[in-house]
């Protein structure tokens, strides 16, 4: 129950980080004499506290300075509407919303805090009190998402003491107020590293700008992000030392195109979900993960979580899983009496090694037979011709559903310039699949496009069948 300010100066030796978003700097150990709350005397200790900020600099360090002192925090992204904010602001019992502009949408019942752009000289006791709960929301594509609650113990218990070099510079494309960005937040405050913060909204290319011109040693983000990264032709602007993926399945051709981006580069992808936490990483840099992870195969290794696989679904025990559900102000489980969380990932053992293969819910059903859409877009995107594709459901009369999938070529001119090329891409794709996959897992058909949508996640926006 120290709280987040007292940790990270334990952590961190006594240094602060520097937070740098877009157009700011922010030396964190400015807090020290003073803070960006309009009254901190007026937050009651049992308050809850919705921090609804556009940009992520407030939000971080609201987060330093509320942690240990109020109730709990949730932690909203910028995309929710006016009618998610206040559904959450009610699940979650909230007393105050904490905002960055002055403009921002009321919402009935809560006092509104308007932080400042800058530390306001005060006296602050920053002794903690308590241990917050930190609410996390899920990050599906529609509908009201999930609050999950953890604690700073949980999410970084296996980041304190854990030792940093000192001339590290992390970044993120992920928002910190989703469970990724926040593990890169934590990194950086428990090490005292400085961090570069993205910004809602801002191109690629901007954003690797910024990274390059700030020197990033360190940063991670969803496979769809790093392909994104390098299509925008300004991948080269950065020279990290370490690249992490997380968030979606790291297919053998991102790691392929990362190692050719970055030659000198450690590349590490990982597993972790909201709700079940980090459970490992993966370091070989080849997709899927080594069977020995899996409990009952030679056992977890020392300080990694405890996994198992029933039904064909990755399950997950460990200190860092989140400690429960909120919804209407009451506590649901999340794990089974066993303490494992099913996290719906669907895998699959090949020799001694296993492959994510999707989603429970994300199968297409093609005539009484399983197509797992990330197995044919592994397929489609070891072509070096593809950055990245789509595989979906359409409808049919005879089988219920048939697969189909979009792909977009690394030659952006390809789909409208050259229809001779791109005719021969889908033909040779086509044939990929037919020689790697059995007859009803072949895409009925393939479309050449310019871009997929990705969520504020990160994540491909993936259509329900």
């Amino acid at each position: 129950m120290r709280g987040l300010w007292n940790a990270s100066r334990e952590s961190g030796g006594g240094v602060f980080p520097r937070f740098q978003g877009r157009g700011c700097t922010f030396d964190v150990n400015d807090l020290a004499a003073g803070s960006i709350l309009p009254d901190p005397d007026a937050i009651r200790r049992q308050a809850t506290v919705v921090l609804a900020t556009g940009e992520q600099l407030p939000t971080a360090l609201a987060l330093l300075e509320l942690d240990g002192v109020v109730r709990r925090v949730v932690l909203c992204p910028p995309e929710l509407t006016s009618t998610q904010l206040a559904a959450v602001a009610s699940a979650a019992g909230a007393d105050f919303m904490a905002v960055s502009d002055s403009s921002a949408t009321e919402v009935p019942g809560l006092a509104k805090l308007v932080l400042r752009t800058r530390v306001r000289p005060a006296r602050i006791e920053r002794s903690a009190s308590q241990n917050t709960e930190w609410v996390l929301l899920t990050s599906g594509t529609t509908g009201m998402p999930k609050l999950v609650v953890h604690t700073l113990d949980g999410l970084a218990g296996a980041l304190l003491g854990r030792a940093t070099g000192r001339r590290d510079i992390w970044s993120t494309f992920y928002d910190i107020r989703r469970y990724g960005g926040l593990q890169i937040y934590l990194r950086a405050v428990l090490s005292g590293a400085p961090l570069v913060l993205s910004s809602p909204g801002e191109p690629t290319s901007d954003f690797l700008e910024r990274v390059g011109e700030a020197g990033v040693t360190h940063i991670s983000g969803t496979p769809s992000h790093w392909r994104r990264a390098l299509m925008s032709g300004s991948a080269h602007r950065i020279n990290p030392s370490y690249v992490r993926l997380s968030g979606e399945i790291a297919d053998q051709s991102v790691l392929d195109l990362l190692r050719q981006a970055f030659p000198a580069a450690t590349i590490v992808h990982a597993f972790a979900s909201t709700e079940a936490g980090v459970g490992f990483e993966v370091t070989d840099g080849l997709a899927g993960f080594p069977a020995s992870f899996v409990s009952g195969a030679g056992g977890p290794a020392p300080g990694r979580a405890e996994l198992r696989v029933f039904d064909g679904t990755l399950r997950l025990r460990s200190p860092r899983t989140a400690a429960y559900y909120l919804c209407d102000g009451a506590r649901h489980a999340l794990a089974g009496e066993d303490g494992y969380v099913d996290t719906g990932d669907l895998v699959e053992l090949v020799a001694d090694r296993y492959y994510f293969r999707g989603r429970q819910g994300g199968v297409i059903n093609v005539g009484g037979l399983k197509v797992y859409p990330e197995e044919v877009e592994a397929v489609l995107n070891a072509d070096p011709r593809v950055r990245m594709s789509l595989v979906r459901a359409r409808r049919n009369p005879i089988t219920g559903a048939i697969a189909v999938a979009e792909v977009v070529p690394a030659e952006a001119e390809l789909v409208a310039r050259d229809p001779p090329r791109a005719a021969r891409l889908i033909d040779d794709l086509l044939s990929a699949c037919r020689r790697a996959l059995p007859a009803h897992k072949v895409p009925a058909l393939v479309r050449l496009v310019a871009s997929l949508e990705v969520t504020d996640a990160g994540k491909l926006v993936r259509p329900s069948a």
